[in-house]
């Protein structure tokens, strides 16, 4: 599926009450729920990152999960570039496959592994 421009009109939570994507807490497990099955989920999250929002669940991730990505993650310029390319690699066959280098979007050159949000780490 190619990224979607138009997401808002297209996510799982378009017909849910806003309020229960900003609860605080425990609530916001159950909130997260909702992101599960969305079908851009991904758009969602990168524009969440790209602008730095602050408050509700977003793409999945409660605030705490988010600015520890950005802290994680301080050398990515383009949240949306970097999760549309692991979006196509997932959905092309890649996952598995040996990764791009992504210069300029993942601190220290660390490989993606092609999965959604995820970043390769030795161990």
């Amino acid at each position: 599926m190619p990224w979607v421009e138009e997401w808002p009109s297209q996510g799982a939570c378009r017909g849910e009450d806003p309020d229960a994507l900003f609860v605080q807490g425990a609530a916001q497990q159950q909130a997260k729920l909702v992101c599960r099955a969305c079908p851009v989920r991904s758009e969602c999250l990168a524009h969440a990152l790209d602008t730095r929002t602050e408050f509700g669940v977003w793409g999945g991730m409660t605030e705490r999960e988010r600015r520890q990505w950005l802290r994680d993650h301080p050398g990515v310029t383009s949240w949306r570039t970097l999760l549309e390319r692991a979006k196509d690699d997932h959905e092309g066959g890649r996952v598995g496959a040996a990764p791009r280098q992504r210069t300029g979007l993942v601190r220290d050159g660390a490989p993606h592994d092609g999965a959604v949000g995820r970043t390769a780490r030795a161990g």
